[in-house]
């Protein structure tokens, strides 16, 4: 049986160079930068202030609106349920079309200098911890110990940076475990509308709640 090892990671920005002082360069720029810019603009809200406000702004969105002042605009980039686009391509081509479809019908309003939206790159790297689990007991034990930066690694970077199906949790509880119940309620909650401690004390209920089952069919 696989043990689960919790990772955890730090993160360095880096400015790529890149600006835009309209939706035109903000477009240009969008179809050009790596995949971790458009994560970095998309998620870095979400463990920067994981106790202040559940849902992450997208920094497209929120530039567009305060800072151009394109209230529509903003709105419909702030509308896109990031949970739906667990694929950075298909938010990326998203936030595109809605760009498009502006530059369609609007002219362009421009900022002055100094008010441009620089694109950012994040440069992760993952340390392992000292938590590990081998069985539903050690792991929710272990996942109350470990950091935040613990939890958002094995739930947004593993699924959306780093490509996989599923966060790291549910695919180990499906794959060592064999508890694919329990895998799929942890994977239908929607990390995008609760903080950080809000999603690991939800994890926690679950897997105490499958641990409390389990000891109770023992008993009968």
């Amino acid at each position: 049986m696989p043990t689960f090892h919790f990772n955890t990671r730090r993160n360095l920005l880096e400015l790529t160079g890149l600006k835009a002082r309209n939706i035109k360069e903000l477009l240009e720029g969008l179809r050009s930068v790596p995949r971790s810019v458009i994560y970095y603009h998309t998620h870095h809200y979400l463990q920067q202030h994981q106790y202040l406000y559940p849902e992450p702004p997208n920094d497209f969105a929120y530039w567009v609106r305060e800072v151009l002042g394109e209230k529509q605009l903003g709105e419909e980039l702030f509308a896109i349920d990031l949970c739906q686009f667990p694929d950075l391509e298909r938010l990326r081509d998203r936030i595109i079309a809605l760009l498009e479809k502006y530059l369609e019908k609007n002219n362009l309003i421009t900022v002055h200098p100094g008010a441009e939206f620089h694109f950012i790159r994040s440069i992760s790297f993952v340390f392992p911890t000292l938590y590990q689990a081998d069985n539903l007991a050690e792991f929710v034990q272990a996942l109350k110990k470990v950091s935040i930066h613990s939890l958002y690694f094995h739930i947004f970077e593993a699924t959306v940076r780093l490509g996989k199906n599923e966060n790291d949790f549910s695919r180990w509880l499906r794959e060592s475990l064999h508890e694919d119940g329990l895998a799929d309620r942890i994977t239908r909650l929607d990390p995008y509308t609760q903080t950080m401690e809000g999603l690991r004390n939800r994890i926690c209920s679950l897997v105490e709640a499958r641990i409390k089952d389990i000891n109770n069919a023992q008993a009968r």
